[in-house]
């Protein structure tokens, strides 16, 4: 087991943790296009955009929407090229089989963008199947760059989980990481809700008076929602840390766990911070981002935390 925080730094590890950064910059320029409006912007057409190949770039919608395709393209290639290394470098193995677990994942990102633009669930529509498919969406992510950083992990150098792990430690990662995974399905309906329905912050009164007037019947069930995220966000956080603080104070725990909850800690610390200023301030678009951004940073580190923690054979 390596004792460097991210495992040896040659070349595949280097492009592999590149490539979570990617990914991640990805998954924020979604985000840029629904805060946008710009799904729409290359109209009900995929692969073609307008119909063309390279379409006319008459509008900001339309580019926002084209650039995305192309960065999400990207992310295909990027993958393959991945995948081919891995299997030079190390042939069968964890770390090849988390690259293809990454490709297919991309694939699947692809598909459910396309499906998201042919059954134009974009721009003003509020349907249950938007929210639906935009959770989707959100879990199918977290996939990606879970099997992406694991990749990456492995390649340093770093053991896999043991099948001699503890019963209970497997089961406070397998809470933990479900408690990651439903509190972002609930953020991704809060920031759709909150796209389709911003709050006019003129005529919002104060927060309790907001959240009693968001649950009145008479509103949009996107905007009813809203105050399951919260909830959830902040149980889960004390878990998290909880969970960190466990792992920080077990003489047991392997040094990597220890380090990688540190940061864990730091990032949910950090996502609640930003979870309160975008209630605070109504939620604009760049606030959704960097807390999109760290809700990221939450998921990786608790997952190779937790993977860390369930491999008792790692170097203390």
């Amino acid at each position: 087991m390596r004792d460097d925080l991210f495992g040896k730094r040659d070349a595949f590890t280097h492009i592999a943790w590149a490539f979570v950064l990617y990914l991640i910059g990805v998954i924020l320029f979604g985000a840029w296009v629904r805060i946008t409006g710009s799904g729409a912007g290359c109209g009900a057409h995929w692969p073609t955009c307008h119909g063309d190949v390279v379409p006319v770039l008459d509008n900001i919608k339309t580019k926002i929407e084209f650039t995305h395709r192309l960065t999400s393209g990207a992310c295909g290639i990027f993958s393959l090229g991945v995948v081919g290394w891995a299997w030079r470098k190390f042939g069968r193995g964890r770390i090849l089989y988390a690259a293809l677990v990454t490709l297919l994942f991309v694939i699947i990102e692809g598909a459910v963008g396309a499906g998201i633009v042919l059954k134009e669930l974009v721009e003003d529509d509020t349907s249950i199947a938007r929210a639906v498919v935009i959770s989707f969406h959100l879990v199918n992510t977290l996939a990606l760059t879970g099997a992406a950083s694991l990749t990456a992990w492995w390649a340093g150098g770093n053991d896999a989980p043991s099948p001699r792990a503890l019963p209970r430690r497997a089961a406070l990662v397998a809470l933990a990481l479900g408690a990651i995974g439903a509190v972002s399905m609930s953020g991704a309906i809060t920031a759709l809700g909150d796209t389709l329905f911003p709050v006019d912050p003129a005529t919002s009164g104060h927060l309790l008076a907001h959240v009693n007037e968001g649950l009145s019947a008479a509103n949009h069930f996107l905007v009813r929602l809203r105050v399951v995220h919260p909830i959830l966000a902040v149980v889960s956080a004390a878990g998290l840390l909880a969970l960190a603080n466990h792992i920080l104070q077990s003489e047991a725990a392997p040094r990597n766990a220890r380090r990688w909850a540190i940061l864990c800690a730091v990032a949910v610390c950090g996502e609640v911070a930003l979870g309160l200023l975008n209630v605070i301030m109504h939620a604009p678009g760049f606030l959704q981002l960097g807390h999109l951004f760290v809700a990221q940073c939450v998921w990786i580190t608790t997952l190779v935390m937790s993977v860390s923690y369930l491999t008792p054979s790692e170097g203390r």
